[in-house]
């Protein structure tokens, strides 16, 4: 999933991109620290480079593998399905975060549709196995993403690349008229029993939690906290998700600027 203008806080990343390129331009010395737009290449760092990132996914798929054998186990009226988001989810995209972030650039479409369109995103770990062993056993697999129509034989041909399983037009929901999946998840629902919904967004698992503002997204967080681990298989992802553009009431229109000041106001610090 992705969103406009990410972000991740990082204090020391200013030093990191001037080693990286002189072609950047210089943070004032009134604001050393520049969480927008640079702060992401931190977080795609860490992705990329932390094995505590490898092992946050090895232990969500895990988990997931152990409720998939427990739904098996049950009797079924309808065939098993389960549901995956894609970015983040089983493909990273942690190189574009480093291209755009790295140039001072946030999202953009264009650059997006840029790097989909290579088909080269990697595999998330532990991904691919668990999915693989899910159909092995029969289950089907559903990937509903944010990606547009227009990325959708990219988007395939990155998924068929590494064999994943379900990779065709009929499993892959993209988006339409609007980033809710719910409607995408409902359609499923109409002939699968859906028994796991995988993700790196909140909005991946149930409507409850779309375009909700900050403190509402942590109440509804500790309202459904059974769920976790359960239904809802969550996958680190600390470059972009909605729990960014909740901290500036979804407007996007902001400039770089605002928003930077806006996350600085919303970090807590201590005297």
């Amino acid at each position: 999933m992705r969103y406009k203008n990410i972000l991740l806080t990082c204090a020391l990343l200013t030093g990191m991109i001037a080693c990286k390129t002189s072609q950047l331009p210089a943070p004032q010395a009134s604001s050393p620290t520049v969480l927008q737009p640079y702060g992401p290449a931190w977080a795609a760092l860490w992705q990329q480079k932390a094995a505590e990132y490898k092992a946050l996914c090895f232990q969500a798929y895990n988990i997931a593998r152990i409720r998939l054998d427990e739904s098996l186990s049950q009797p079924a009226t309808l065939p098993l399905a389960i549901v995956t988001d894609i970015d983040e989810t089983v493909l990273d995209n942690s190189p574009y975060t480093v291209h755009t972030a790295l140039k001072g650039e946030g999202y953009a479409e264009k650059t997006w549709m840029e790097w989909t369109a290579k088909a080269i995103a990697d595999t998330v770990p532990g991904a691919l196995s668990f999915l693989q062993y899910a159909a092995s056993k029969g289950v089907h697999v559903f990937y509903i993403t944010n990606r547009a129509e227009t990325e959708r034989i990219a988007t395939l041909q990155n998924l068929q690349r590494w064999h994943f399983p379900d990779a065709d037009n009929e499993h892959l929901l993209l988006k339409t008229t609007t980033s809710g999946k719910e409607s995408r998840r409902q359609q499923v629902a109409q002939t699968h029993k859906i028994v796991l919904l995988m993700g790196d967004n909140l909005s991946d698992f149930a409507v409850i939690f779309d375009k909700q503002p900050v403190d509402k997204r942590g109440q509804i967080t500790i309202q459904s906290a059974a769920d976790f681990g359960n239904r809802f298989i969550v996958l680190p992802n600390p470059m972009y998700g909605d729990w960014l553009p909740a901290m500036f009431e979804y407007n996007y229109k902001r400039t770089p600027a605002e928003m930077d000041s806006l996350l600085k106001g919303a970090l807590k610090d201590y005297k």
